[in-house]
């Protein structure tokens, strides 16, 4: 355990930042999921409606460095390749 005040303030900041990035994560985790079982199932107008808020939800993650910009960037063209397959292929 901590001995000083600034270790003791850096262990709850530590604890307080790894509760809001576990839960940044988890709602980016959740949404990719949603929408790839969309567009699993075939159903384009929810993907395609679905298609901003999960990149938003992707830059914000990389914007408070939850993720590397580059996995965000990554991510969202995962997210687009498929949602444009879907759209083509029908």
């Amino acid at each position: 355990m901590a001995h000083s005040k600034q270790a003791l303030k850096r262990a709850r900041q530590s604890e307080r930042n790894r509760v809001a990035n576990k839960a940044r994560l988890t709602k980016l985790k959740t949404a990719m999921k949603s929408l790839m079982a969309l567009v699993a199932t075939g159903d384009k107008a929810k993907a395609t409606a679905m298609v901003a808020s999960i990149c938003k939800t992707i830059d914000k993650a990389a914007q408070t460095h939850v993720i590397h910009k580059n996995t965000a960037a990554r991510r969202k063209s995962l997210v687009q390749r498929s949602v444009a397959k879907m759209a083509s292929a029908k």
